[in-house]
């Protein structure tokens, strides 16, 4: 039996809120508020210079690999976030949902419609000029906030839709990485993208022939292949979903339950910390709407997800191509749609990569916010209530 210490009292509740599944998004909700509380308060100055703020490498008094500590949390330690949803990705394909074709095709095609949809509504918001670059932030599902969600409401909900979000949110992770490959990208150095893909080579032949050293992963993943996309052009975070597929099967899991903990405490929470902060000073009504971005990206997320998700998983099985999960109806579908379009981390994470004018990132900010609130409660209302027939 093992012996119990004064020091567990202390710890004990630590370990259970960490284990429940609603406690990441109550942290990373958190976040959030403070973010937007410090930069609207007396001390707003210091918070936007500390992470403007660079550091980096000099040789020779010439900088190199030097950022601002807001780009090293974004290129840097996201890329951990990037990395555990690669070997989701990965055990989903090798043992998941993903893996039937036939239970696939239903999140996969509702993930789609869910991406392209929000893209549509958006350039019809902004089909021209630097605005129209923000087309990608409504494309996104955040499915720690949306999971909770679904978890608040306990037993009201099956399991099978649980599965199903959890499997559209992570094809839907997948879009997203692909936008951010092809087409919010800086100019590129082919050298530096060879080499980075050498690396991500010799990982995939090392897995193939037996190679079980996580240090050795680590080693070339950071040293070899991050290092070499961050100085590529190509975003840093596609290098960690490459690495992430190259870690041998047997290791996968282990992996996930070791990285998941330190993502959703450490790595989402200082991301929103970073990323969240919003001043309002000066912002008035007239100001939000002097360009289209956050009407944009406010119909693109909460019409256009609802739209996207529930057309495309309607059609499909009208077209009788797929068929709902047991426990799934059109009510939470719809559901479940509406909380789709709680785009929060993914669609901060582009709006950085979209944008390097301000007021067009704070607009794209507010307009996320609102999208996700209103999806999220939208969603949360209609599962509450009771299921309508089951969809035919």
């Amino acid at each position: 039996m093992r012996r119990h210490y004064p020091i567990d009292k202390f710890l004990s509740p630590i370990q259970t809120f960490i284990k429940q599944q609603s406690s990441g998004s109550v942290v990373l909700g958190t976040c959030v508020i403070v973010a937007l509380v410090v930069a609207n308060s007396g001390v707003s100055d210091r918070y936007f210079n500390f992470f403007n703020h660079h550091l980096g490498i000099f040789f020779d008094g010439r900088p190199f690999l030097t950022h601002s500590i807001k780009d090293w949390i974004n290129d840097g330690l996201m890329a951990m976030f990037f990395f555990v949803v690669g070997l989701e990705l990965k055990l989903e394909f090798i043992s998941g949902e993903l893996s039937n074709v036939k239970k696939a095709i239903l999140p996969i095609g509702a993930a789609i419609g869910g991406m392209i949809v929000p893209a549509i509504i958006y350039f019809a918001f902004n089909p021209t000029g630097e605005a129209h670059r923000g087309w990608g932030i409504p494309m996104a599902t955040d499915i720690a906030f949306a999971l909770s969600v679904l978890y608040l409401l306990g037993s009201r909900i099956p399991l099978a839709l649980k599965v199903f979000l959890t499997a559209l949110a992570i094809v839907d992770d997948l879009g997203a990485v692909l936008v951010i490959a092809f087409f919010y990208t800086s100019d590129i150095s082919i050298t530096y993208l060879l080499t980075g893909l050498g690396f991500v080579l010799v990982m995939f032949i090392a897995n193939k022939m037996g190679v079980r050293s996580l240090l050795f992963y680590a080693l070339l993943g950071i040293g070899g292949v991050w290092s070499a996309f961050l100085l590529s052009g190509v975003h840093a975070t596609i290098a960690a979903v490459l690495a992430a597929f190259t870690i041998p099967a047997d290791t996968l899991k282990r992996l996930v339950r070791m990285l998941t903990p330190l993502v959703t405490f450490v790595v989402l929470p200082v991301f929103a910390l970073a990323n969240a902060g919003v001043s309002f000073e000066g912002i008035g009504l007239g100001s939000l709407f002097e360009s289209n971005i956050m009407p944009g990206v406010f119909a693109g997320l909460l019409f256009g997800k609802a739209i996207g998700i529930f057309g495309a998983s309607y059609l499909l099985v009208k077209l009788k191509i797929a068929t709902l999960y047991n426990g799934m109806n059109r009510r939470n579908l719809l559901g479940v749609s509406f909380l789709g379009a709680i785009g929060f981390t993914m669609s901060l994470f582009i709006t950085a990569l979209a944008f390097n004018d301000e007021t067009y990132i704070t607009q794209a900010k507010i307009g996320i916010f609102a999208a996700s609130v209103v999806g999220g409660l939208s969603g949360y209302l209609i599962l509450l209530h009771k299921p309508s027939p089951r969809l035919s």
